[in-house]
Formats: C-alpha cells, structure tokens, sequence
C-alpha cells in the first residue's frame, strides 16, 4: 500500500469518528464534544492537505502554512479539551498554567508563520524550518510532561487521557526521527516508509482512547443520573406515601370532629325546644285543657321527629316542612292570629336537603325576639328562589331590650352547621321592617 493510498484511508477514518462526534454533540450539547471536533477536524485538515487530489489545487504557501500551524491549532484545542476531561485547573494547576503559557507561545508562532508564508515576498525556509522544529521539540517537552502529569492522577478518565496522549507522542516522535534521518515525509512507495505514516497511528490510537474515554464518560453520567432519578423517585413514592397516609388521618380526624360537633349542637338544640315547648304548654293547662291536650299530642309528634334527627346531618326540604306544619300548629294553638305563616315553595326543591332543624330554630328565634300579638301579628315567609335558595323572612316588631336579650345562639348553630357540612355560608339581611334569612339548599347528588 502507498503512503498516497494509506493517507486516504486515514482521512476517511478520521471523517467517520468526526461525523459520529457531530452526531453526539447535536444530541448531548456539551461541549466537550464540540472541543472533540475541532480537534479531530485540525488533523483532518492538516492531512487532508497531503491527499493529491487536493494538495495540486492548493497554493504553496496555504501547504507550508497549514502544515505548520494545524497540528499547532490542535493542541491548543488539547489544551481545553484535557482541562474539560480532568479538571486540570483544579487537579493540576502547575500544569494547567504551563498550557496556557504554551497557548500564548503557539498564538505567537502562528503569527510569525503567517507572515512568512503571506506577509513577505521572499521565502526564508531557514527561519520557518528553524521555527517548525523548535515548535514541535517544545511540544514534545510540555506533552512528555503533561502526560507524566496525568499518569500520577487516579481515575479511569486520566489513564485514558495520558495513554491515548502517550500514544501520539510516540507516534510523533518516531515521524520526526525518521524525517531527521533522511526519510522524506510522504513520497516513498510503501506507507511503512513514510514518516507521517507513524504519526497518523499515534493520532488513529489517541482518538480511540479519547473515543473510548467519552463513552465511558457518557455512560458514567447514564448511570449517575439513573441512580439520582431512581432515589428521587424512591424519595417521592415515600413523601407521596406519607401525605396520603396523613391526609387519611386528617380527613379521619375532621369527620370524628364534625360528628362530635353536630352531636354538640343538637344536643343544644334539644333542651332548648323542649324548654320552650314547656313553658307553652303550662300556660295552656289551666285556661285552655282541650287545647293543652291537643297541644301534647303535636308536641309528641314534633319531638318524635327531634329525636328521629338526632343521627342524621341532613334532611330532605319536603321532610323539614312537615314538621314545620306540626309545629306551626303548636304556635297557633298558643298565639291564635298573632301569628301567620304563609309557605310558597317550589315543587322541585321539595327533594333538596339542609341541615334538620334549621326552619324550627329560624321560627323559634322570630317568635323569641319579636313582638306576637293579635293587635300586631307577626307575619313568616317561607319563599325558594330559581338558583336554589330557600328564604325565611318575618316582620321586624322586636320586643323591649330587657325582656328578650339576643344571644344569636340560633343564628351560630345554623352558622356552625354549614360550615362543618363545607357547604355555601348562609345570608342574613335585616331592614327597616324585615329580618331575613337565606340558606343554600343542597341538591340530592351532592354528598357533604
């Protein structure tokens, strides 16, 4: 095989690692892997050069200056590649400084190699001789170094870097000690005679290390964030975990605390009627028997459904007007016609549901704080609205401040009722003439 064969074949190989690291740097957008290219794409340009298909379209001076400047370029882009790898400034800064002392000096050759090849009419080959083989012994001082350097660094990623390093150097140095002893640089018939032939193994064995490094690099990071996703996770199934199982206990808590509640408040409820429906029918006993014992038979019926309510939270609209009825009977066997309770419900509403007791209390609070007499009647509303309101109005005639105080005892349960039942607050209005109450009835679907 001829050098001219071999150095085609090498281009050709070095273009498919380059196309593969293109690939992974669209794909991973670090950059290292964009280092990685630049890197690869400085020897291919410096090769690529000597293909003859090429290099006969080629000026001389463009031949002599990228031979010179382009493997410079690449190890200027080494230089950052290695820190992106290994961290050199923190890991090595002794030798993290030598590098960037060497990019100063390689920046200043590569000047000086433009004005040769551009700048001047006359082409001094001693100088650019002179200078390429003091740049190249320079670097083969700082890589000798270098890699003696990250040789002493523990770690997979710094055996990598220094054997791969290592690799070209030798490759290196076998080209420049051939071409010092008389061999042209890539004219021989056969490749294994041509100085360059080495150096391109070096560069063929670097970039498998340097190939192998990232993949492990990248499969390190794989595994790494695996490991971190799979503790999230962990982490997460457990706080999920303990929020359910708190939520539970709360939800718990809050339905032993609601039933604890409401069972308070009926049970101030009950006495409370009773009490009232006592003291109506002592006074019913000695002027009026007939009446009296009528007035039994529907206290017995009205407190049968007190007791009936007692386990329940909610009762129908149609089942609380029944016992309205009852009691409203109560009332005017007491007061005859100072009082008057007209209903003007809506059909559809009779299956919607509110807490039991809460029209009794609403009922018992007008009579409790206003004046019932058949000179000044006291007049009750009962009225639904079309978005699902059921409203309780009376006429306001209050009784002196020192006969009736207001505890508003009433008004808290019915309050306190629907806020344990997490349901719309009730509204309370009071003009000149009415005091009105309106509370949000609950459609059957709806389970508190």
């Amino acid at each position: 095989m001829t050098f001219a064969t071999w150095n085609l074949l090498f281009t050709g190989m070095i273009s498919s690692i380059l196309l593969l690291n293109v690939v992974q740097w669209i794909i991973y957008r670090e950059r290292i892997y964009g280092l990685y290219t630049l890197y690869m794409l400085a020897w291919l340009v410096y090769f690529g050069l000597r293909v003859d298909e090429i290099n006969a379209y080629v000026p001389a001076s463009v031949l002599y200056f990228v031979r010179a400047v382009a493997p410079m370029l690449a190890y200027l882009i080494y230089f950052d590649f290695a820190d992106a790898l290994i961290q050199l400034q923190a890991r090595l800064p002794v030798l993290f400084r030598l590098f960037r002392l060497a990019r100063l000096v390689i920046i200043l050759y590569a000047l000086l190699i433009g004005v040769l090849c551009f700048g001047l009419d006359t082409w001094y080959a001693a100088v650019y001789d002179t200078a390429h083989t003091s740049m190249r012994l320079l670097i083969v001082v700082l890589a000798t170094f270098g890699i003696v350097q990250i040789r002493g660094l523990r770690g997979v990623v710094p055996r990598y870097v220094s054997t791969g390093s290592g690799l070209l150097l030798i490759g290196g140095i076998t080209a420049m000690v051939l071409t010092m002893i008389g061999l042209p640089a890539d004219t021989p018939l056969l490749f294994l005679q041509a100085p360059l032939t080495y150096m391109e193994f070096g560069i063929l064995a670097e970039l498998l290390c340097f190939t192998l490094v990232l993949g492990y690099r990248q499969r390190r990071g794989a595994i790494r964030s695996a490991i971190v996703e799979q503790r999230i996770a962990r982490e997460h199934e457990y706080l999920q975990r303990k929020r359910v199982e708190a939520e539970l206990v709360t939800e718990k808590l809050q339905q032993q605390m609601a039933t604890v509640q409401m069972m308070a408040l009926q049970a101030q409820l009950n006495p409370h009627f009773l009490f009232n429906s006592l003291n109506s029918l002592s006074s019913l006993i000695a002027d009026e028997p007939a009446k009296a014992e009528r007035f039994v038979d529907e206290m017995s019926s009205v407190y049968r459904y007190l007791l009936r309510t007692n386990d329940v939270e909610l009762t129908t609209l149609q089942t609380e007007l029944t016992f309205v009825d009852s009691y409203y009977h109560l009332l005017k066997t007491r007061y005859g016609s100072g009082i008057d309770l007209i209903s003007d419900i809506d059909a559809s509403l009779l299956a919607y549901r509110l807490p039991p007791l809460t029209l009794h209390l609403l009922l018992e609070n007008a009579i409790k704080h206003n004046i019932v007499s058949a000179d000044q009647p006291l007049h009750i509303r009962l009225t639904t609205t079309s978005d699902g309101w059921l409203t309780i109005s009376n006429t306001l005639q209050r009784k002196p401040a020192n006969r009736a105080s207001s505890t508003q005892k009433g008004l808290l349960n019915i309050l306190n009722k629907y806020q344990l039942l997490g349901q719309r607050t009730p509204r309370v209005e009071e003009t000149n003439n009415t005091f009105v109450v309106s509370l949000p009835l609950l459609p059957p679907t709806i389970v508190p």
